[in-house]
């Protein structure tokens, strides 16, 4: 039986304000042991950002972390998968994309993410 995006996914992932500061998304991330977090503005998703994305657009262009927005850090051509998307269809989009996690939607409402993590124990649980 193939598993579906529903089983593979983490649910409720994390989503923030655009108004967050990057330093709240850091915390959050570090005690939460995840590597990015959603971005939403007035209720819509609107991008994500990662661990990476705070390396190399925040701390490596010396802004401040504190005082920087989530909504002016993340990436502005967010892509998604619906829930009943197949896994071959995450892969496709994921390497086309170049992006190492993406959320999971239903009729437009977040579900989940799915990282190339959970794509890697579909393929090999052990």
């Amino acid at each position: 039986m193939t598993q579906t995006l529903r089983e593979l996914m983490t649910p409720q992932p994390m989503i923030l304000d655009a108004s967050a500061t990057v330093a709240e998304a850091a915390q959050y991330m570090r005690d939460e042991d995840v590597g990015d977090v959603l971005v939403q503005d007035d209720g819509e998703l609107c991008g994500i950002v990662t661990d990476r994305d705070i390396v190399v657009r925040c701390i490596a262009e010396d802004e401040d972390p504190s005082s920087s927005r989530l909504g002016d850090l993340c990436s502005e051509e967010l892509v998604t998968l619906e829930v009943d998307a197949s896994i071959d269809d995450a892969v496709t989009l994921m390497a086309t994309h170049a992006v190492r996690s993406v959320p999971v939607v239903e009729k437009g409402a977040v579900l989940g993410i799915l990282s190339l993590s959970d794509l890697a124990l579909a393929y090999d649980p052990d």
